[in-house]
């Protein structure tokens, strides 16, 4: 199992449709992705840094994987449709991770 982190930088001037990520894009994800080897994803949004600065990300879609294998693979079938969504949203470029859960 792997955790996919999807991150959304912040700062001035960024744009990022909350309405549309939640209703829409993420909805997207799902359906075109559980099939594939998606288990399960939260959306989280950065509110602050421990000093009440801008956090560095405004929002972060952690996406549970079967495996880093079963995500290529699904972001190779499915990426052209997903990745285009994402102008209709933010005008962003996401940092993409991917972690192993600690044993």
């Amino acid at each position: 199992m792997v955790l996919v982190s999807v991150m959304y930088p912040s700062g001035a001037g960024t744009r990022f449709d909350m309405d549309y990520y939640l209703k829409k894009h993420m909805p997207l994800v799902s359906e075109r992705w559980s099939p594939k080897g998606l288990h399960d994803y939260k959306v989280v949004k950065g509110v602050a840094t421990p000093d009440g600065k801008t956090p560095p990300y405004q929002v972060m879609a952690l996406l549970r994987f079967e495996s880093a294998e079963a995500f290529a693979a699904a972001a190779q079938t499915d990426g052209a449709e997903i990745f285009g969504d994402i102008p209709n949203f933010t005008d962003t470029q996401a940092a993409v991770q991917i972690n192993e859960f600690a044993e």
